[in-house]
């Protein structure tokens, strides 16, 4: 598995743990929390033991954003008071690597669950946002902080969020940079369910896992590209692709096991082949 000095990960059966482990730092992303993300979830999307992932963190909070101090040697071009076309130009370059930190997660074909305690903030939320499912404890903050320190939220949030909340929800959260509760992340739909407490977190995330998990890999993860595939798209587009999709996976070593357990009365147990 790939090292890291801020990502740890841990398998467990078909689940696989992603932890933000820089918790001296309340998990604050410095460089190497960007760029080990990408290699280290394709390495669980290419897993064939893993079915399901949960991303959560270590210590009090799940992570606070963007280590700036750590990151202004690899991003010099942000305090540069000559602002000239060649600067902008490398700082362009530099946010594409900073998005596919994010947009990894949503790409790989496994189902991803953030479980999410204290401050998800600034970055924490973009990264909750490429997830596919949400889970957090009762004490969870969660803000879109980067008007309040003179940034656009460039690495996926405002793609993503409106997806999720809408985006009458989204301005709202982008233009004030205010922390919401636990409470109204669940009332606005950003996350599933609220648990009490960190270990009742990790356990709910741990049995939904557990459940998808269960299910066929071959239909889960088609239904994720499906999904992924139909955000801005018409329904016709949609529903041409799901067409294709069904035809390709179809038939396979899953359905026939799921007719044989159903007609055996017991439970199926799929090999995603």
């Amino acid at each position: 598995m790939h090292s890291s000095d801020y990502y740890l990960v841990e398998k467990k059966g078909a689940i696989a743990w992603v932890y933000l482990n820089r918790p001296e730092k309340k998990n604050a992303m410095h460089p190497p929390a960007w760029h080990d993300a990408p290699a280290i979830f394709t390495a669980l999307d290419n897993d064939p033991e893993v079915r399901a992932i949960i991303v959560a963190g270590k210590g009090d909070d799940f992570c606070v954003g963007i280590d700036l101090m750590g990151m202004l040697a690899e991003l010099p071009e942000l305090m540069d008071a000559e602002q000239k076309g060649g600067v902008k130009w490398q700082l362009l370059k530099k946010i594409y690597p900073l998005q596919e930190t994010m947009t990894v997660i949503e790409k790989i074909r496994k189902p991803v669950i953030a479980a999410v305690h204290g401050y998800c903030i600034g970055a924490g939320l973009d990264m909750i946002t490429a997830c596919d499912i949400r889970l957090c404890t009762a004490d969870a903050q969660f803000c879109l902080k980067e008007a309040a320190v003179g940034f656009v939220a460039d690495v996926g949030v405002l793609q993503r969020l409106p997806l999720i909340v809408g985006q009458g929800i989204t301005r709202e959260l982008a233009f004030t940079a205010k922390n919401i509760t636990a409470q109204r992340a669940e009332k606005i739909l950003l996350v599933n369910q609220v648990l009490e407490d960190y270990e009742t977190l990790l356990l709910a995330a741990e049995k939904m896992a557990q459940k998808i998990a269960d299910n066929s890999p071959l239909a889960v993860q088609a239904s994720k590209d499906v999904l992924n595939y139909g955000v801005g798209k018409s329904i016709d587009d949609g529903l041409k692709y799901v067409a294709s999709i069904s035809a390709n996976i179809i038939p396979s070593h899953d359905l026939m096991e799921a007719v044989t357990a159903f007609s055996e009365k017991r439970k199926p147990t799929f090999t995603g082949k």
